[in-house]
């Protein structure tokens, strides 16, 4: 049973996968403490109170958010030791997987330092916005942790040309600039957590337009790109990753324009916060698609011995 639930290689990619999702569903939960003006329901922190470690009735609505939130944290700290375990357990430890898990599982109570940070300056829109991006950087490393999960630690056989990946690899810069650009957007926005929490100060229809162009500069690679994944055949591995990411930009941008023009509703903002992790989701998952490793075979269970007769 501890083999099939921890020590497996299915085991330990079904537990980076959680981990994964669980670290996507910070970033969503994260948002709706911000668009529903949530960021102060509890005014101290690690307590919520100066009085109480819990939300209380009297803090209403607001309170209960920002209460529900911490607590997710601790949800993700759990996965993420268990995934730390799970690789742990493997046979033969891997210890890249071990490395990468502990990273991820030491990075918590980092954000969680932040998040305490951010409710001290009373939202500060530069310390939320790193929050924020730190997420980011989670979400990263365990899509690394879910994908190499999935591989052997053998030879990397290249799929493409070493100029095709150096251009995916600008690709992921891009994209990064191009999130790092609209956490900048939201934090000279009005979405600030706190009806009295204070701005960038940046003009927002200047730092709208500088994200724009960086999306625009984003389309133009990715179209590139994939007309050179169409001009030297690349492998069909590759160009699922490409579409995959295609689809991720299609759908920002759809988004991002909508609630421009229809004055930032929360609902359109929370999807493209969910947008943007899975925009650094594919990004991620692009580099390593060109790129092959064989799968982590299952170790054969030993056969038990015959009695010989007497």
């Amino acid at each position: 049973m501890l083999h099939r639930w921890f020590a497996s290689q299915k085991a330990l990619r079904g537990w980076a996968l959680a981990n994964l999702i669980a670290n996507v569903g910070i970033i969503v939960t994260g948002g709706a403490v911000r668009l529903t003006g949530s960021g102060l329901g509890c005014s101290e922190w690690p307590k919520c109170t100066e009085d109480s470690l819990v939300a209380t009735r009297e803090m209403g609505v607001h309170g209960a958010i920002e209460f529900g939130n911490r607590t997710l944290t601790g949800v993700l700290i759990a996965i993420a030791a268990i995934t730390l375990v799970a690789a742990w357990l493997q046979r033969p430890r891997r210890k890249g997987l071990v490395t990468l898990s502990a990273v991820i599982l030491a990075g918590m109570p980092f954000q969680g330092v932040i998040g305490g940070i951010t409710v001290w300056s009373d939202l500060n829109p530069y310390v939320v916005s790193s929050h924020f991006l730190f997420s980011m950087v989670l979400v990263a490393l365990a899509t690394t942790l879910f994908v190499r999960a999935g591989e052997s630690d053998g030879p990397r056989l290249a799929l493409t040309d070493r100029w095709i990946t150096a251009l995916v690899r600008v690709v992921l810069g891009v994209s990064a600039a191009v999130i790092a650009l609209g956490v900048l957007v939201t934090a000279s926005g009005p979405h600030a957590g706190d009806e009295n929490a204070r701005r960038t100060g940046f003009d927002p229809a200047a730092v709208t337009q500088l994200h724009a162009d960086g999306v625009w500069l984003l389309i133009g690679l990715v179209v590139a790109m994939m007309l050179v994944f169409k001009s030297v055949s690349a492998h069909e591995r590759v160009k699922r990753a490409g579409w995959a990411l295609v689809a991720v930009i299609a759908g920002q941008g759809l988004i991002g324009y909508v609630q421009y023009y229809t004055d930032l509703p929360e609902i359109l903002v929370g999807m493209h916060m969910l947008g943007s992790a899975l925009l650094m989701i594919a990004a991620v998952s692009l580099q390593f698609s060109v790129r092959l490793r064989e799968t982590v075979p299952e170790p054969k269970k030993s056969e038990p011995v015959a009695a010989q007769a007497g």
